[in-house]
């Protein structure tokens, strides 16, 4: 009778499985459009604040095919897929506050950068560049270059030589790091982009609900391994991508202990899901040119349970605790070192075990802004972790709770990832976050 039952609940929990919805995903032309449009809000509505916050006149990008800098990158028309040739982009402040956007090129770049090289003038291409940066006389010429960002570090040295040799020796003490210049670009969301970073974050949570419920894992049969595929193919199926190779984990009632690096990268290839296990994932894809980074827990109820143990909820319940800690102390101007310090000192007092490891969300998965803890650095980050919070940034909550778990003998950690806003209204999940270990098979009505 108990096994009639329990198929019984298998099958409605099968059934109330909902799957994404493929009108949430934008045809291509539209996604083009869509991050044509957001680029050029960025270009004439930021830029100029940008420029102004960081205090230089003039932001030179230069980079060749297939070699491009992060951030040249991520301002690409939706019709450019690489660099083209050698690529130079030229963003100069007018006294006005105006900006004028110009590429050192053939041809426009896209509806963005007027094209500015006139061959017949001038027959080099760092010629066509030094006579644009003659004429609007900049105080200050920022470039990519940085000791503690990669991503606001693109500028190759042999361009850089070339660039040196051929601008007059009187401008080159006007030349500075555009670091700060480059991270603000980078970190800071336009209302597109917060708009529809909740369909985004819907879309991930969604892909994890199909995978870890009936349909796809069965205990005793199904791999790891077999949903971590599941997970790259159904993101494939829907014309998404993903920005890193998904993993799933599991704890259990046994022996081993948690090893942060085994965890990030030796974990086995291979593990059989067994009745009982705490199953992990971490997760993130890539949509209209944004990224997601999700971690979320599930659990493979027994045939004779019909919900997730006491001790098991008792332990995420210290892990949505601990989100909120951090998120608690987030305040602009505040560094990322100075928000690990407060979060970990705050939940040290409630008892709970905390490691932090929290980093920015955008056109990169780990992204660019203040790095809050390192799993292996709770002391701080240098550099990175200097870098103080601004507001419109979004930021992957990353962190794990540990929890002595009697009833396994053994000390388990929940390790959450959700992605959520800074505003000037505070901070926020876009598309909610994980407060309960969902079930396999999931309950008829579940919260999500």
């Amino acid at each position: 009778m108990r096994s009639i039952l329990f198929f019984s609940f298998l099958l409605s929990s099968v059934i109330s499985i909902a799957q994404v919805d493929p009108a949430w995903i934008l045809p291509v032309r539209e996604r083009a459009a869509w991050v044509d449009s957001m680029l050029e809000y960025r270009m004439d509505v930021m830029m100029p604040q940008l420029m102004e916050k960081a205090g230089i006149d003039c932001w030179i990008l230069i980079s060749r095919e297939y070699n491009e800098d992060p951030v040249m990158k991520t301002m690409l028309p939706s019709s450019w897929l690489s660099a083209r040739r050698r690529t130079i982009f030229v963003f100069n402040r007018n006294e006005d506050g105006t900006v004028d956007k110009v590429a050192i090129a053939r041809y426009s770049v896209g509806k963005l950068l007027k094209g500015e090289w006139n061959i017949d003038v001038y027959p080099d291409q760092w010629e066509a560049l030094t006579s644009f940066i003659l004429e609007k006389d900049p105080k200050s010429i920022g470039m990519n270059f940085s000791d503690d960002f990669g991503l606001a570090d693109g500028l190759v040295q042999t361009e850089y030589k070339s660039f040196l040799e051929n601008l007059p020796e009187n401008f080159h003490d006007r030349i500075v790091s555009a670091e700060d210049l480059a991270i603000s670009w980078l970190e800071t969301r336009s209302p597109m982009e917060l708009e529809i970073y909740n369909q985004l974050c819907k879309i991930g949570h969604q892909i994890l609900q199909e995978a870890f419920s009936a349909n796809v894992i069965t205990a005793g049969t199904t791999s790891t391994e077999d949903v971590v595929w599941w997970l790259r193919q159904r993101v494939i199926d829907l014309g998404l991508q993903t920005w890193f190779h998904p993993t799933v984990s599991l704890q259990r009632m046994n022996t081993e202990k948690f090893d942060h690096l085994r965890s990030f990268s030796k974990r086995p290839g291979l593990e059989i899901i067994q009745y009982g296990d705490l199953l992990h994932v971490d997760f993130g894809i890539t949509y209209l040119r944004l990224n997601t980074d999700q971690q979320q827990h599930f659990y493979m109820l027994n045939p004779e349970e019909t919900e997730v143990p006491t001790y098991l909820k008792t332990a995420f319940e210290q892990g949505n605790r601990l989100q909120d800690i951090l998120v608690e102390v987030f305040e602009e101007g505040k560094t990322g070192n100075e928000l690990l310090q407060e979060a970990l000192t705050k939940s040290k007092a409630e008892g709970i075990q905390a490691t932090i490891y929290t980093h920015p969300i955008g056109f990169h998965g780990h992204a660019a802004g203040p790095t809050i803890g390192l799993w292996d650095q709770q002391g701080g980050v240098p550099g990175r972790g200097d870098y103080p919070l601004f507001y419109n940034t979004a930021y992957s909550i990353e962190l794990n709770a540990a929890s002595e778990i009697k009833e396994w003998n053994k000390v388990i950690r929940i390790m959450l990832e959700e992605d959520g806003v800074f505003s000037e209204d505070g901070f926020y999940w876009p598309d909610g976050r994980q407060d309960e270990i969902y079930p396999i098979p999931r309950n008829p009505n579940p919260k999500k």
